[in-house]
């Protein structure tokens, strides 16, 4: 089954641990290869365009993927120089403002927490604004003030025309803020929902049956 994720829209992908999410995120990242089908993002076959992928592409994995011994500035100056952007302190001072960690700017990334990497690894996916924001559970491990935060990024990246494909388990606040919501399933399209909230009942259906068959797998 095909799934079509327009520009500037906002899509949560849903299942349970080992329904594929992680792994197509990181397909979509370019860090895996698929082992079957197609994948176009923004008309570029990521098969065959892996740099014009990544110039439109920005992720934040569960994993920060981080420079443990460098500061949180050396990482944005780092990952600066490889797309070759400009203004870079300029940059990074706005852009460290916007997640929450300008007064932590020269601290090794070695002494944070891992929600307070999380927020380094989110302001550099933003750095090149992207046109495609990919994030796998950004508000895992965040307080409540921290997702109002990650709540206003993503709609700020919807409401400039971009898209935003993310993964969490607060399924009730995902579907609220979702414009579609896909859930997965061993790999495969259970439910490709374009009004989340309307078909919430079916959606929470799905997934607590995938909950389910998955808790008596590992029993």
């Amino acid at each position: 089954m095909d799934v079509e994720i327009p520009a500037g829209q906002i899509a949560v992908l849903l299942g349970s641990n080992g329904a594929g999410k992680t792994t197509l995120l990181r397909i979509l990242s370019m860090l895996t290869q698929p082992d079957a089908g197609t994948i176009q993002i923004y008309g570029f076959d990521t098969s065959t365009n892996g740099p014009s992928v990544r110039a439109v592409t920005g992720a934040a994995l569960h994993s920060p993927m981080l420079y443990s011994d460098m500061s949180i500035r050396e990482n944005l100056e780092f990952f600066a120089g490889l797309y070759r952007l400009d203004s870079v302190s300029n940059l990074i001072e706005k852009t460290s403002n916007k997640v929450g960690i300008s007064e932590r700017l020269d601290q090794r990334v070695r002494t944070l927490s891992h929600g307070y990497q999380k927020r380094v690894a989110l302001a550099r996916s933003l750095m090149h604004n992207p046109s495609l924001l990919i994030l796998d559970e950004p508000d895992s491990g965040l307080d409540s003030l921290s997702v109002g935060m990650l709540d206003t990024i993503i709609n700020e990246h919807r409401a400039s025309g971009k898209t935003v494909l993310f993964t969490t388990h607060l399924l009730d606040h995902a579907l609220e803020i979702a414009d579609r919501a896909v859930v997965l399933d061993r790999g495969r399209v259970l439910i490709d929902s374009t009004n989340p909230e309307s078909e919430r009942d079916a959606i929470l259906d799905a997934y607590a049956r995938q909950q389910s068959l998955s808790g008596a797998a590992n029993a």
